[in-house]
């Protein structure tokens, strides 16, 4: 893994918006020309979607499962600026679980509607079966902008700030309308944006002539269940070991709940060059 990845640590400011306001915003997570890559990547992908569905040029586009149709898309899953926060938040026994590229065209002229939303919390059944409260954060994304989204209107993402330490905070039958703290994050292209799955948070409408694009990559601990397919298989024989451990690989027979050093090559590379005490100081926090 790239030893860049040590100049992107989490900080304790990082650490501590996160954990009170559900969400990070990490601007220039990308330079220009990757994600100048990642656009044409995605694009690619995007125009044989929406042939093989029969979409409209107006129609929003969501294919799951995406990483493992270019290889550009792979380069993402270890980012240097970005996993070491990932870790940071959440530890080393982590997994990609869950992959979302989401274009979210101009709204079609006429149709433009300044209230339709679609709030929710991610992970569906663990929000009605887990006890708790609140309940567990289990799992994070990073959204990574492909488009400029630095004014409101441009279907950008909304979310609750705080929310996530909030249970049933949005009843069923008002969440197609905004509640009054929402909050558009307003970024620039390249931007990178973490948030707790238990944040409120939706989509809004695009009144803009610009195509939002966005990549999520969802980040779970490696004994949830993968949202996806994770059809990524085809990687496994020329990737490295921490590589193949984010993308659900193991080795041993109890390799997701109770792993061996084989199965989570990533501990030893962040006791290796951070130390043990940084991962003890996590494990105790």
């Amino acid at each position: 893994m790239d030893i860049a990845s040590l100049d992107y640590t989490l900080t304790e400011l990082e650490r501590i918006t996160f954990k009170e306001e559900g969400y990070l915003v990490v601007e220039e997570a990308l330079p220009p020309d990757v994600c100048d890559d990642l656009e044409e990547a995605a694009d690619k992908v995007g125009a044989g979607e929406r042939a093989a569905r029969g979409q409209t040029p107006y129609d929003r586009l969501s294919v799951m499962d995406f990483i493992g149709k270019d290889d550009r898309f792979l380069e993402l899953i270890d980012w240097p600026r970005i996993l070491p926060k990932v870790w940071g938040l959440m530890g080393w026994n982590i997994q990609i679980y869950h992959s979302h590229l989401v274009y979210s065209p101009p709204e079609e002229p006429g149709n433009v509607s300044s209230t339709k939303r679609g709030w929710h919390q991610d992970s569906g059944r663990p929000n009605v079966e887990m006890e708790s409260s609140p309940r567990p954060m289990l799992s994070l994304k990073v959204c990574y902008f492909l488009s400029d989204c630095m004014q409101d209107g441009m279907a950008n993402f909304y979310v609750v700030p705080g929310s996530h330490l909030k249970d049933d905070m949005i009843p069923r039958d008002q969440r197609q309308v905004d509640p009054d703290d929402a909050t558009p994050v307003l970024v620039p292209r390249g931007s990178a944006v973490f948030f707790d799955r238990r944040l409120w948070h939706t989509a809004s409408p695009n009144g803009s002539d610009v195509t939002r694009k966005a990549l999520f990559y969802g980040y779970s601990y490696r004994w949830l269940r993968p949202r996806d397919n994770m059809t990524v298989e085809h990687y496994f024989d020329r990737i490295d070991p921490i590589r193949k451990q984010l993308l659900g690989h193991t080795v041993t027979e109890k390799g997701y709940s109770s792993p061996m050093p084989e199965d989570v090559p990533l501990k030893a590379w962040i006791e290796e060059h951070q130390g043990v005490e940084a991962m003890a100081e996590w494990e105790q926090r």
